[in-house]
């Protein structure tokens, strides 16, 4: 089948105060986060649609966290928020790490990604 279907999703930058707002209101976490998604598709499962526009959802990064990660694992800035960019897709896609076999699969995942781009 030909998919001439586009995938859309929006990334927010933001600060360590309003990331923690947001856990706060939507995960009932009182504390900074690396990275948030908002699904628009929350609990369906996923599938390309054939053709036209699919909205996936929401990503939102805190930037300082961004920053501290990146000096912790010793990496640039860039390839943290790459990282995290990728990590957040993941989820709006469907995928979950609360398990370690979902932890897992992430991880692969965000490892091929990486690879090619």
């Amino acid at each position: 089948m030909n998919r001439k279907a586009g995938w859309e999703l929006t990334v927010l930058i933001v600060n360590d105060k309003k990331i923690k707002s947001l856990n706060k209101k939507f995960r009932n976490k009182n504390k900074v986060t690396d990275v948030l998604s908002f699904s628009q598709r929350e609990g369906e499962t996923f599938n390309l649609p054939a053709e036209g526009r699919n909205y996936l959802g929401d990503i939102v990064i805190s930037w300082p966290q961004v920053k501290r990660q990146a000096k912790k694992f010793g990496q640039l800035p860039k390839k943290e928020l790459e990282l995290l960019i990728i990590h957040g897709f993941l989820h709006l896609l469907g995928y979950d790490d609360k398990t370690l076999k979902g932890w897992r699969q992430m991880e692969r995942w965000q490892k091929k990604i990486l690879l090619n781009i």
